[in-house]
């Protein structure tokens, strides 16, 4: 949906449906997305934030599909704003945790994935169009000792494919890195870190020249327009970020914000026995959900939810956030909190100066939330969702 006053596109991302194939695709293009649109923007052209999974996008190079895909969108009224590039395979029904970041950017496998989605979407998209991409925060941060400069030249080389892209068809495609809990960009300092010495320097502005033919000066203000962010408003405030701080920091640092990922975690504020055991129904074997408390000695982090409760050394008292994507219409979960007053800082900062045009809710772990919050279809809940999004921008 477009909102009035330089707002941006507002949507939601279909990895909340289980997309692994093209069929999948189209039925939920077909199905929920139709409601979703049909309840809040049934006259006009609904944006949509599409994912599609490596087996999905091979299954479009068959130009029945593809023409189909095209179809479907032009029929019902569709434009693809953004894309999740994140997931490369299956993401739902199985064990995903930590392998949701395979492959990562250390890898030739990855390069081309986020290629593949760029040619599909600067072909979906019309000229003058700015499509975002977000894609995995480099690798997960275990894997990630030594390999800035592997992960940088094939982003830069993901950067140059999209130069030319852009020279093709006057689409372009923004790819958007997105921090996350116990990944090689976890906090917004390590992101600015990254971008300052690796992808935003005069060696990789010297590479990308090399790579695209574009000149120093040119590869420099291309770097900005192709590579930027995607801030997840849950990871963010998992991190314990300020949320004026963070926006205001990757602003002065010149680093965009291509899309801004609307979400909500859970959220602690005093941690005791009776959390602990209210917690049990959150460990659950799909996703990782990394913890970060707030201890007396400073932040102390975990990989997953299991190991967080496991440690007897974490005592009452603290403050735990959990990266658990929960609805972001509802501020508590009883006996727990969730971030949406974090969500309600970032969306009034939107409110007073746009962060970024491509605005996603993204509560994709509806399938695996306790069956106490999932009292409503998917459908009914994202509509929630961005009802509640809109009556915050008012």
């Amino acid at each position: 949906m477009q909102l009035p006053d330089d707002l941006g596109q507002l949507t939601y991302c279909l990895n909340i449906h289980p997309t692994q194939t093209w069929e999948a695709v189209r039925g939920a293009l077909l199905g929920p997305v139709k409601h979703v649109r049909d309840a809040l923007s049934p006259d006009a052209t609904f944006g949509v934030g599409l994912r599609l999974s490596a087996q999905a996008l091979e299954e479009l190079r068959a130009p029945d599909a593809r023409a189909e895909l095209k179809e479907i969108l032009a029929r019902e009224n569709y434009r693809v704003v953004t894309m999740n590039g994140f997931p490369f395979g299956p993401f739902h029904g199985i064990p995903v945790k930590q392998n949701v970041y395979q492959p990562d950017w250390k890898q030739r496998a990855r390069l081309d994935y986020t290629c593949w989605l760029a040619d599909l979407l600067a072909e979906l998209g019309v000229a003058g169009d700015t499509v975002s991409l977000s894609t995995v925060p480099g690798t997960y941060k275990p894997l990630a000792e030594g390999a800035e400069a592997q992960m940088a030249d094939n982003l830069l080389k993901a950067v140059s494919h999209c130069v030319e892209l852009a020279r093709r068809t006057r689409v372009t495609i923004a790819i958007a890195l997105e921090p996350e809990p116990h990944c090689f960009l976890e906090t917004i300092e390590e992101t600015v870190a990254f971008f300052r010495d690796w992808l935003y320097s005069d060696a990789a502005a010297g590479r990308l020249s090399e790579l695209s033919g574009l000149s120093i000066d040119e590869a420099k203000q291309a770097l900005p327009r192709h590579l930027g962010v995607c801030y997840d408003v849950c990871h963010a405030a998992v991190e314990f970020e300020d949320p004026a701080a963070s926006i205001e920091v990757l602003r002065t640092a010149g680093i965009p914000i291509h899309k801004l990922q609307l979400s909500a975690a859970l959220r602690i504020p005093r941690f005791d026995a009776a959390k602990r055991e209210a917690l049990a129904p959150f460990c659950e074997r799909t996703y990782l959900h990394q913890v970060v408390v707030a201890s007396e000695s400073g932040l102390v982090r975990y990989a997953d939810l299991p190991e967080a409760l496991a440690d007897e050394a974490r005592i009452d008292g603290e403050e735990w956030r959990i990266h658990y994507h929960v609805p972001i219409f509802v501020e508590t979960i009883p006996p727990f909190e969730t971030t949406q007053s974090f969500l309600a800082d970032i969306l009034a900062l939107h409110r007073q100066q746009p962060i970024s045009q491509h605005l996603e809710v993204e509560t994709y772990t509806w399938q695996v939330l306790p069956e106490t919050l999932r009292t409503e279809s998917v459908e009914k809940a994202v509509t929630r969702e961005l009802t509640w999004v809109k009556q915050q921008l008012i």
